[in-house]
């Protein structure tokens, strides 16, 4: 079974719903588990801390909306840092305690990561998708500590930071203001303590000013191709073309919305959709700069690929589109490893 390294997950809130027996032993709802990673190949992956909306694209007047576009939701508001700091605490606390179980590890170096791997363990990178939780650079420098190595500065919500896309179809992602003189400065700081930024939710703004900022491989870790599927949250040729040039990566999103040329939020039939998206980023960026962040339990996933067991569907489908086994191998877990250690520098 060809291994699977995954971008983006939001499996933490279950956790912290339904505590670390959903992860050991499944409850029959969402995307992952660890019995169906393990039926997957995935080896590992991005487990993120994220803050609840109090209305979100999940809710169910939003999901009416984003079945029949256009749309365009307007940003929700910011969230305090007292009531975001106690959500982050419990998801970190949350996959802690996944740790615990003896079945995953949190790793914070390339070499650990490889360790974990070879060792049979699901190899967890705590990461950050909106840094309410962070008001500083000295509690940046304490998360770094407690684990984190990945930090979107923002979620499709304005922070402190910088601002969001909305969810918004047919739409550009340029919709708003850069980055704030703190989000210049977090920048700054995760570069020198070498955690990844991750530029998806980001708007166009706010891509540059990283872009101009940072010394890492830029990185998009959950996004599409707008010039397939016209949504905010997608990333435009250009933005794709500046990511290559840095030696930097893109996780094809698996969420169908994102996906479907018509941007409609209903599950996506097949795989020709999913292997155009592919190919246009490969045009781009190369057989280094591809690989999958699928963002389960977080999205509506396509038909054929409901779940993490699913996975070796999407890699018979990329063989039967004519990539080869090194190119599936890169796609599916090697191309993140790799974009680690130069980020990382270990």
């Amino acid at each position: 079974m060809i291994p699977v390294f995954d971008g983006h997950n939001d499996f933490l809130q279950r956790v912290v719903a339904s505590g670390p027996q959903v992860w050991t032993q499944g409850d029959g709802t969402g995307h992952l588990d660890l019995p169906r990673a393990r039926a997957g190949g995935l080896v590992g992956g991005f487990f993120a801390i994220w803050i609840p909306a109090p209305h979100g694209p999940n809710d169910a007047a939003a999901v009416a909306l984003m079945e029949n576009p256009p749309f365009a939701m307007p940003l929700p508001d910011q969230i305090p840092y007292a009531e975001a700091l106690p959500h982050a605490f419990a998801q970190a606390s949350a996959l802690k305690a996944l740790e615990r179980t003896g079945t995953l590890d949190i790793v914070t170096t390339a070499r650990g990561l490889r360790d974990t791997v070879a060792a049979g363990r699901i190899a967890a990178i705590m990461h950050m998708e909106g840094a309410e939780a962070i008001p500083d650079m000295d509690a940046l420098h304490l998360w770094h500590a407690a684990g984190l190595r990945s930090l979107g500065p923002v979620w499709s919500r304005p922070t402190a930071y910088g601002h969001g896309v909305p969810f918004a179809f047919p739409s550009s992602p340029d919709t708003g203001d850069g980055l704030t003189p703190a989000g210049k400065a977090l920048v700054r700081e995760c570069n020198a303590l070498r955690i990844m930024l991750d530029l998806s939710h980001l708007n166009e703004t706010g891509f540059n000013d990283l872009a101009a900022l940072s010394d890492a491989p830029l990185v998009a870790s959950h996004s599409c191709v707008h010039a397939i599927s016209e949504s905010s949250r997608n990333l435009t040729d250009r933005q794709l073309r500046m990511i290559a040039d840095s030696r930097g990566l893109v996780g094809l999103n698996f969420a169908s919305s994102f996906l479907r040329e018509d941007g409609r939020r209903l599950p996506l039939e097949g795989f020709d959709t999913m292997l155009r998206h592919l190919d246009h980023l490969l045009g781009i960026l190369g057989e280094d700069g591809v690989a999958l962040g699928s963002d389960f339990d977080g999205a509506l996933m396509p038909r054929d690929l409901p779940d993490a067991a699913a996975l070796p569907a999407l890699l018979d489908a990329m063989a039967a589109h004519g990539y080869g086994g090194t190119l599936i191998r890169k796609i599916a877990s090697e191309n993140w490893i790799g974009l680690l250690e130069r980020t990382w520098g270990e």
